[in-house]
């Protein structure tokens, strides 16, 4: 399943996925990293603290929810908040290995892939989630991963999304924002911070819900708090 002579990996049904990452590299906990890996890691550079802007912070609950089936993580490296809580039902995806390598938890798979072009089939998934990843995500390519999302749920499937909200940038100097969280599971807390370029305009749930409509989804529940938003979205049944 390699790019090859194709020029691109085909998508795949997620259970053969799984059945596969097996063969390769043993179960269970089998990583498929090697699957795809179109971009070398990122390095960076040094940032100057005059262009650092630190919110206050935020406080983020993660509360248990229901989940038939698997569950699709994007940008599930890092934290792997997603992986931590519901454990063998993720696979998480990440553009980048090392956040994947470096994730705790026991997710039942841990694949390099883009969100722009996931290589599962349709109407694979029954949820998805997205954990303060599309703050690192170009918005230029936002309705590109809410168009994919799409196709990978089955109807009646449901996307979680967790993210910040980018009020207007002031100060131009400081364009990178950093955000500290506390994030609440259930019997676990997590103290980590995200920073990222700052956009020049707002960015807040409003965004998001205008792309999912356009999508397809269906809003079910929406909440605002100091600094960031939690959306459930639904796939409607045909």
């Amino acid at each position: 399943m390699a790019e090859g002579e194709y020029g691109q990996m085909k998508k795949i049904n997620a259970a053969a996925f799984i059945f596969l990452a097996g063969l390769t590299a043993g179960w269970p906990g089998a990583r498929a990293t090697s699957l795809q890996e179109k971009k070398p890691e990122e390095k960076h550079r040094p940032i100057s603290q005059e262009r650092i802007y630190r919110f206050p912070p935020l406080n983020v609950v993660v509360e248990d929810f229901p989940a038939p089936g698997l569950i699709l993580d994007i940008g599930g490296g890092g934290e792997g908040v997603i992986g931590q809580l519901k454990h063998q039902q993720v696979v998480a995806i990440d553009l980048i290995k090392r956040e994947l390598e470096d994730a705790p938890g026991k997710p039942l798979l841990k694949i390099v892939m883009d969100a722009r072009d996931l290589k599962f089939l349709d109407d694979d998934f029954s949820t998805a989630t997205v954990f303060f990843t599309f703050m690192y995500i170009d918005a230029a390519d936002h309705e590109q991963v809410f168009r994919e999302l799409f196709r990978v749920l089955a109807p009646g499937g449901r996307l979680l999304i967790w993210d910040v909200i980018f009020p207007k940038r002031l100060d131009e100097k400081k364009d990178v924002a950093l955000f500290p969280l506390k994030i609440r599971l259930p019997g676990k807390e997590i103290n980590t911070g995200y920073g990222v370029e700052w956009p020049e305009n707002e960015l807040g749930m409003d965004h998001y819900i205008a792309l999912a409509k356009k999508a397809g989804f269906e809003v079910i529940t929406q909440k605002e708090h100091e600094g960031w938003f939690f959306l459930e979205l639904m796939k409607l049944k045909d």
